[in-house]
């Protein structure tokens, strides 16, 4: 199945287009036996079960590579991080088939190192999809195109502050108006995405004006957004669905993404006893948000 049918029957069957973030802090886990891999594993399996009887399934699940492999520890054999990572892709796909998997791992370099990322993401891992940041060029991003059935989210305009000190600068090409490069680098995604069909852009949900001025631009080119900064970063879903629908983007292509505050909103502040209705509390309501 081709990654963009893979968007639109996963939105179809479960009626929203959430996207759970799925970034593991140690220190805010419920759960303290020492041991990392059976720590993580409990977390998530109370909360998928949870999820699953709930009937409360997000469009897409995104977990960010170096949350997990900052765990191992290589240099003495010792691998938890990855090991949890592949438990939790396991239970994902036992808890909720059909439903895309993005790695957020925000890869890209020279075409053969590009390679190697490509084939990390979607042989060794088997993911649906991968974040990719384009900045080195079409060569860089070529290899993550060869897969027809995955897709490639490249980096538009990020959520995150220091995103404008150089996505906001404007371009200047002979007899043209000027134009931010966030704008630019979402030409580029469009042509990429006319020639494969499964590349998509990140844009964040932290400026409504940009995400609604990029929304705009993809309207009626069919590309996948992948949209963070909801939830702990400030945006809001809601807002987000609205913009999508005012400029006439085809919203079940979208994935609006939440993560800490679907898995640990207490954050800093000790594990609360009802850590798991927080969650699903909070979920529900990005479900509704995101709804169709």
């Amino acid at each position: 199945m081709r990654y963009q049918t893979l968007l639109k029957e996963s939105a179809k069957n479960t009626g929203n287009v959430a996207c759970m973030g799925l970034d593991p802090i140690l220190e805010s886990l419920p759960v303290s036996s020492g041991n990392l891999r059976t720590d993580l594993n409990s977390f998530f399996q109370q909360l998928f079960r949870r999820m699953n009887l709930a009937g409360l399934i997000p469009a897409a699940f995104k977990p960010n590579l170096g949350y997990y492999q900052s765990l191992d520890r290589p240099r003495d054999e010792d691998f938890s991080g990855s090991a949890a990572l592949a438990d939790v892709l396991d239970m994902l796909e036992s808890f909720f088939p059909g439903i895309p998997v993005i790695l957020d791992s925000k890869r890209g370099d020279i075409a053969r190192s590009s390679m190697n990322y490509a084939r990390e993401a979607f042989e060794a891992w088997q993911v649906d999809a991968v974040t990719v940041a384009p900045y080195m060029g079409s060569d860089s991003v070529e290899p993550f195109l060869r897969f027809p059935e995955k897709g490639a989210y490249l980096l538009n305009r990020t959520s995150n502050p220091g995103g404008k000190d150089l996505q906001n600068l404007l371009v200047v090409k002979e007899g043209e108006n000027s134009r931010p490069l966030y704008l630019e680098v979402a030409s580029q995604i469009a042509a990429y995405n006319q020639k494969s069909g499964s590349v998509g852009a990140v844009v964040g949900a932290t400026n409504l004006q940009e995400l609604e001025a990029i929304a705009a631009f993809y309207h009626d080119q069919a590309v996948p957004l992948l949209i963070p900064g909801v939830g702990n970063q400030g945006g809001s879903a809601g807002e987000v669905m609205t913009i999508l629908r005012r400029a006439g983007y085809p919203v079940e292509l979208a994935r609006i993404n939440s993560s800490s505050a679907l898995t640990h909103p207490w954050k800093n502040k000790g594990v609360p006893e009802d850590w798991l209705e927080l969650c699903i509390t909070n979920l529900h309501a990005l479900l509704e948000e995101t709804s169709l």
